[in-house]
């Protein structure tokens, strides 16, 4: 009787201590995964030197009563502590297959709302948030505008240079936009060469100057690295309308329709040019 609990009980606490060992290794592989700096893991970090002063507590038992003489009552902590390792691993394994998902389930989700040529929003995302926007910005009383830009003759890129030197001209784009815009601020692409920018708590005023600012750096900025297609780089120009919240904007679709008749305007008015939505349709920022 004596044999088999003898035995039982180095099989717990041995077991137990390749359980604890293996619990390591869902552990490590997550603290890899959090990025440097991450407020989680540290703690994960204590949790991973936890089990292995577990498993060297579990190691100094067993060695500590290896050849003692035991009775039934000496079979409760070893079945606690396999209890105990078998605990951990499952946590360990759930906590770090919780995580894959979660990062997989992100990346899908950033796949819905992002558009793949751009780098930027899609427009699925785009009509989306502005709903949220402009309820929230008449919660507030806050302002909020927007700006509509396109490409000024976007076809004869295409044309000339062909499909794929369009694509990289409209990367090259995304990019100058991403690093010209705030952080508060949302781009989106809007269709074809149309992109869109949402700026919130932001006055027209403050929205025209940041849409001229914006023409102004693609204007001189150069597209598609010369060895593409051609002998020289690619210049182009944007035209951009704006529009602004106000009380009679009760929609995103109004506040959208609004943006793109002042982009129209700005086309009809000579392309490379700002122009804000008035109720005349009066261009507020001529061509410099």
């Amino acid at each position: 009787m004596e044999s088999s609990l003898s035995q039982l009980i180095k099989f717990f606490v041995v077991t137990g201590i390749f359980l604890l060992i293996a619990a390591l290794f869902p552990i490590q592989r997550l603290i890899r995964q959090l990025p440097e700096g991450a407020s989680l893991k540290p703690k994960w970090q204590v949790l991973n030197g936890l089990i292995i002063f577990f498993i060297i507590g579990y190691a100094a038992y067993t060695i500590a009563n290896w050849q003692k003489e035991i009775s039934s009552a000496d079979l409760v902590v070893p079945a606690l502590f396999f209890g105990g390792a078998v605990f951990v691993l499952l946590v360990g394994r759930l906590a770090y297959q919780t995580a894959s998902d979660m990062k997989k389930m992100a990346l899908l989700e950033c796949e819905n709302i992002t558009d793949p040529l751009i780098g930027i929003y899609n427009r699925r995302y785009l009509d989306r948030i502005l709903v949220e926007e402009i309820k929230r910005a008449h919660r507030y009383g806050s302002d909020l505008s927007i700006l509509l830009l396109d490409v000024d003759f976007f076809k004869k890129i295409n044309d000339t240079y062909g499909h794929s030197t369009g694509d990289i001209v409209l990367k090259q784009l995304g990019q100058i936009i991403l690093d010209e815009v705030r952080e508060t601020d949302m781009v989106a692409r809007y269709g074809g060469e149309e992109i869109a920018i949402i700026f919130p708590e932001t006055p027209v005023s403050k929205a025209l100057s940041l849409a001229e600012r914006l023409r102004r750096q693609v204007a001189r900025a150069d597209f598609v690295p010369p060895d593409i297609h051609s002998d020289r780089e690619i210049s182009l120009t944007i035209s951009i309308g704006v529009a602004g919240l106000d009380d009679e904007t009760t929609s995103a679709s109004l506040l959208l329709e609004k943006a793109d008749k002042a982009l129209y305007a700005a086309k009809q008015a000579g392309r490379n040019r700002v122009v804000a939505w008035q109720e005349f349709m009066g261009p507020s920022s001529p061509n410099s």
